[in-house]
């Protein structure tokens, strides 16, 4: 049975606007820009979207400039998540991504497009287990389409082979300060007489649509025998409740107005503008390569290794 958080999560996306842009994995690397900028120290990460980013990367105009993966030719915002890896015969094996979709959820509820230059992490990086999650990040691992165990926590990995792909869900803040660029969960903050406000922004803030990551992992060919019992897989960043999600926006600023326009629908809507319509689809799809070659690293076993150097 899926988890109550999951039923929940996907009651509300059926009754909020949102768009999606499904967005394909470029490049394997060591670098993250907004938790160690300008260092080659990062556990390995899988990198989505705008291949202009490296390990110094601040600025949308600087995503911009890059090719990117977005089947929405307006997105060039750069999405990474850390690597996952699964056990084959006693070696570590990163397992690509088969599919990353970018969701933005809650539109009809945005007073703000998402902001040039924002970025934001999801999730906790150094978490070793569910009570060290923020609900709200709505950390998820589950089998596509199968049933989980009811022991099962919602952050850790299926005990049991997924009969389709293992799936990963992760949500982002959906307030900010548009001067700022600070943000945070809505409904978490506001006492207004006594009374907590749901569904409310902190002060000097404002609803913007929600990203989501949904991230499908095809194993079975990786993980051909399948696993009963602990799951044999891990993140270069600890084990499944370390999942978390990187975003630095990249979208032109006239797209990401666009977006507003279906706050008022609770469907789909596609977000289009002046690079093309939302469904024209990347040219970049396999020409996007790391703007960086030359320093750090690709490999798993390698980025270890530089994680661990003086």
């Amino acid at each position: 049975m899926l988890s109550s958080f999951l039923h929940l999560a996907l009651a509300a996306s059926a009754v909020q606007a949102y768009t999606v842009i499904v967005v394909d994995h470029f490049m394997y690397k060591n670098i993250d820009p907004i938790v160690m900028p300008g260092k080659y120290k990062s556990h390995l990460h899988e990198f989505f979207g705008s291949d202009a980013v490296n390990v110094s990367t601040t600025t949308s105009a600087e995503l911009q400039q890059g090719c990117s993966t977005a089947q929405n030719p307006n997105d060039f915002s750069v999405y990474w998540t850390p690597a996952l890896l699964a056990d084959v015969g006693g070696k570590t094996v990163p397992v690509k991504p088969m599919r990353f979709s970018a969701y933005y959820i809650g539109i009809e509820a945005a007073e703000v497009p998402i902001p040039q230059n924002y970025k934001t992490i999801a999730g906790n990086a150094s978490a070793t287990a569910q009570a060290q999650l923020n609900k709200l990040a709505g950390v998820q691992w589950f089998c596509e389409g199968d049933s989980a165990p009811a022991s099962k926590e919602t952050a850790a990995f299926p005990t049991s082979t997924c009969s389709t792909h293992l799936q990963n869900l992760l949500l982002f803040h959906d307030c900010v300060n548009v001067d700022t660029l600070e943000s945070a969960y809505s409904g978490t903050q506001n006492w207004v007489n006594g009374y907590k406000a749901a569904n409310r922004c902190p002060p000097n803030m404002k609803r913007m649509p929600q990203l989501r990551f949904s991230i499908r992992y095809d194993l079975r060919k990786v993980l051909a025998t399948g696993w009963s019992g602990t799951a044999p897989l891990k993140l270069a960043s600890g084990n499944s409740f370390s999942m978390h999600g990187d975003f630095i926006n990249g979208w032109v600023p006239e797209a990401a107005q666009n977006m507003l326009k279906a706050n008022s629908k609770r469907d789909f809507a596609g977000v289009d503008g002046p690079l093309g319509k939302y469904n024209a689809g990347s040219i970049c799809k396999d020409k996007a390569e790391d703007a960086d070659p030359n320093h750090g690293t690709a490999d798993y076993a390698t980025s270890v290794q530089m994680m661990r150097a003086a």
